[in-house]
């Protein structure tokens, strides 16, 4: 059998799995009447005998055999008419009027950040299928699975999150394909029904302007400046001559950073979301020096991570970016609320998904997970057996106390430790005063936190993977605008010793993403640090080049990494 048939004839019998109309409508075929409508055209009897001898060649009771079967009713079912091709006045077999629209969409993929070669194959040229019916048929579903790869692209992405990383917990959206070829084919307009697939974010379509515009020779860094010890307010450096210059101020006699220069330095750190300071200390000096300058790679990567997002993220949402250790509230695509936040290490990295907050736990325990024990908690204990009393925990057994003292903690890494640990509400807590729930598999969620002092740090890859909230009760205020009986006041009222939990009356919509370009209000590019390497992952598994990063400027950003590790 042709091989190209058996693999897209894969494409349509195996809708099944992937879009419930289409396996319901096949789960059908077996219980009911089968009819096959008889072809009326020369064309649609062609293709009819290409399917033929495709689904009558197939061995019995092999995959092959039942997806040719399911290609052979579906084409049945409309005549066997194809949905791409028709014959022109000297009896040429041709692309469709539909099929040609299509084709131009895939010869502009580039302007959607994908790529032409991904559609238009070798499998898509009608020159010398005349009066082969294996051919035409190979052609018509050939062009069905390049319709539907450009429709997934557009609507899903190319590449599938967790083959990036474990850690993007991204469901694809579900597509229904089998009636999108139909609609396809019936519309006079197929150009609108594609495009209308793909995101309408407005920061994607941010991304997709500047992708037609960008050049990448055009990302020169900026004047540098030079290595050296924290720059503050009085002190005396060579490097201020060119610092000035670099802020745009004009030249001056002198070496000594001035207040004019201390105040420029904090106009340009507060449009970074930098400690406005006035200090040029390690993160500063790399933002000054532009960092990793943005290519056309990490355009069409972001604009991947936007085609993974929800569709609708709802009309009041939480949108978490990791990258940019930030958190939002949005209404109707309005910012009303935001702050810092910290987020997992390296090696505890904060996992990204969408999902929904149901809950806001007052005076929280906190269940330690397993990891924990084994890393720190057991280690700490075998050192100093009253660690467990002194932090305000518990260790529980079948729910009930049991004592630290009893317990051999050498035996913690096995699978069989009966135990769990759960520090009680306190001033100490790990979690602060409160916590903001969306269960999940990860046992992430938002909260509080009694080390205030991490906020202060620009880099902020700092916590087991749950998110800390540098002001959790003004985000309360704000997460519970649209709750009657729920405000800041009333989540006060409840501190103290008892766990206490609130159920919003709705569900808000949380998203944690993980964008390393930003656009801003005014359509310029904010970049930032891909802390998880999950951008250069992503670049590389879409086969997108992108310039070397010079060996200094990786030294530069782990030194400062390690530096503002704890």
């Amino acid at each position: 059998m042709n091989k190209i048939l058996v693999s897209l004839v894969a494409i349509l019998a195996g809708i099944g799995s992937v879009v419930p109309g289409m396996a319901q409508e096949m789960a059908g075929l077996a219980a009911s009447p089968i009819i096959i409508a008889p072809p009326q055209t020369p064309l649609a009897q062609t293709i009819k005998s290409g399917l033929s001898t495709a689904y009558n060649g197939a061995r019995k009771d092999t995959p092959a055999y039942t997806e040719a079967q399911k290609l052979y009713f579906f084409y049945g079912a409309r005549h066997f008419e194809p949905i791409w091709l028709s014959t022109a006045a000297n009896g040429d077999v041709v692309f469709s009027e539909p099929a040609q629209k299509i084709l131009t969409l895939f010869e502009a993929a580039e302007s959607e950040g994908l790529r032409p070669s991904d559609y238009l194959t070798p499998a898509l040229d009608p020159a010398g299928a005349k009066g082969d019916p294996l051919k035409l048929a190979a052609l018509e579903t050939a062009f069905s699975g390049a319709a539907l790869r450009y429709a997934t692209h557009l609507y899903n992405g190319r590449i599938l999150p967790q083959s990036v990383d474990a850690n993007l917990d991204i469901r694809p959206k579900n597509l229904d394909e089998a009636a999108l070829l139909a609609q396809l084919a019936s519309s006079p307009d197929p150009v609108s029904i594609l495009t209308a697939l793909e995101p309408t974010h407005p920061e994607f379509l941010a991304l997709k302007s500047a992708l037609v515009t960008f050049d990448d020779s055009k990302t020169a860094r900026p004047i540098q400046i030079a290595e050296g010890p924290s720059l503050k307010p009085g002190m005396s450096d060579a490097r201020i001559p060119t610092l000035r210059t670099r802020l745009n101020l004009p030249a001056v006699d002198g070496l000594v950073y001035d207040d004019v220069t201390v105040e420029a330095m904090k106009a340009f750190q507060s449009t970074l979301g930098l400690d406005i300071d006035g200090v040029v200390g390690p993160a500063t000096l790399v933002a000054l020096n532009g960092g990793v300058p943005v290519t056309k790679a990490d355009i069409i990567a972001n604009m991947e991570r936007w085609r993974w997002m929800p569709r609708d993220l709802g009309q009041f949402n939480v949108f978490v970016n990791i990258p940019e250790f930030r958190l939002a509230i949005s209404r109707d695509g309005v910012e009303e609320y935001t702050t810092r936040v910290v987020v997992g290490t390296v090696k505890n990295q904060t996992p990204v998904f969408s999902d929904n907050i149901r809950h806001i736990v007052v005076n929280p325990y906190w269940n330690v997970p397993s990891s924990i024990i084994k890393g720190e908690i057991a280690p700490a204990v075998m050192r100093n057996p009253g660690y467990v009393d002194n932090q305000n925990m518990d260790l529980l057994y079948n729910g009930e106390p049991v004592s630290p003292w009893q317990v051999d903690w050498s035996q913690v890494s096995s699978t069989n430790f009966p135990f769990r640990v759960r520090q009680r509400p306190g001033a100490g807590n790990a979690l602060g005063q409160i916590k903001f729930l969306f269960p999940n598999k990860h046992d992430v969620y938002l909260h509080d936190t009694p080390s205030k002092s991490l906020f202060s740090r620009s880099a902020r890859a700092l916590s087991h993977g749950c998110v800390r909230v540098q002001n959790p009760m003004e985000f309360a205020d704000a997460l519970m605008a649209n709750e009657p009986n729920i405000s800041r006041a009333s989540l006060e009222a409840m501190f103290g010793p008892a766990e206490r939990w609130v159920n919003p009356e709705k569900q808000i919509p949380v998203h944690i993403a993980y964008f390393t370009i930003r656009v801003g209000a005014d359509g310029t590019l904010k970049s930032f640090g891909d802390i998880y390497g999950h951008n250069a992952k992503l670049v590389a598994a879409m086969g997108l080049a992108r310039p070397a990063i010079a060996p200094e400027i990786i030294a530069e950003v782990n030194s400062i990494v390690d530096e503002l590790s704890p």
